[in-house]
């Protein structure tokens, strides 16, 4: 299969490629600046918010499957924009389409979302996140969503670096005990992104951790793991404070956890020591 990954020297993107090259298929992915490290992959410079070099790059490689991982939190043109210029370029060119969206569509209020469950932003990120999923539904019909939440992995992710830098006193922060998400191992995502490629889905699909956790107790979960005192970390609650954003989302992966041959581990399990 020629595989395209939109966002592809990213944290998802990079192990999105390095799946991809381990499993035979040619591989392409963007980036916006610096080319990532997975060898075997045809890299290219590509900024989501230019129409007309999205479709020329889709055009030129011809993917049977585009997985776009390409977002900036605090620019509602790459990441709304951005995914409407991805789903008309391969609408143009032809092939399957798996577009990677968040829990951050949701307020919080439900507390458990399905994937029939209709987005209420409450963030200006979560806003631009459901904008591009009513374009690529719109441009695409036979898109495939993938909602998704904290993105962790064996060390690598921003938020374990995060807690690892309190644990040892690097830098001062707060994790909240009432900031609770369905954490997912990237490893374990980027299997089902690839899995969701190859089938014959469409619509909304929610792929999540099997645990709700707080940042509190995630950040506790990542300290032992790495043999750091977790009592060193400060807990608080976001609702004593005047942050935006939904507090506690929970994706319900039933549906999808069905039909995936990848198991949708939870923190408590892949965070062990």
């Amino acid at each position: 299969m020629r595989i395209l990954i939109v966002g592809g020297s990213g944290f998802l993107g990079s192990e999105l490629a390095r799946q991809s090259v381990a499993g035979g298929h040619v591989v392409a992915a963007t980036c916006l600046s610096r080319p990532g490290k997975v060898e075997g992959v045809e890299w290219s410079a590509l900024d989501v918010r230019d129409r007309e070099a999205v479709a020329a790059l889709v055009s030129a490689f011809r993917p049977d499957a585009v997985v776009n991982a390409a977002f900036r939190q605090a620019d509602w043109t790459a990441t709304a924009d951005g995914a409407a210029h991805v789903a008309l370029a391969v609408s143009a060119a032809g092939g399957r389409l798996v577009h990677v969206s968040s829990d951050a569509v949701f307020s919080g209020r439900a507390v458990t979302y399905a994937e029939e469950c209709v987005p209420d932003p409450v963030s200006p990120y979560g806003a631009a996140k459901a904008a591009a999923e009513v374009a690529v539904r719109a441009i695409a019909p036979a898109a495939v969503i993938v909602r998704t939440s904290l993105i962790l992995g064996d060390g690598r992710s921003g938020h374990e670096s995060f807690v690892r830098d309190l644990a040892t006193g690097r830098r001062q922060g707060t994790l909240f005990t009432d900031d609770v998400r369905c954490p997912v191992h990237v490893g374990d995502l980027a299997a089902a992104l690839l899995e969701l490629a190859a089938a014959d889905r469409q619509g909304v699909h929610h792929v999540a951790g099997s645990d709700a956790v707080s940042r509190y107790e995630l950040g506790c979960l990542v300290a032992r793991r790495d043999g750091l005192d977790p009592s060193r970390l400060t807990r608080g609650r976001r609702a004593d404070t005047d942050l935006t954003g939904p507090l506690d989302v929970r994706l319900d992966c039933t549906m999808t956890q069905r039909f995936l041959r990848t198991r949708l581990r939870g923190a408590r399990e892949f965070l062990q020591p």
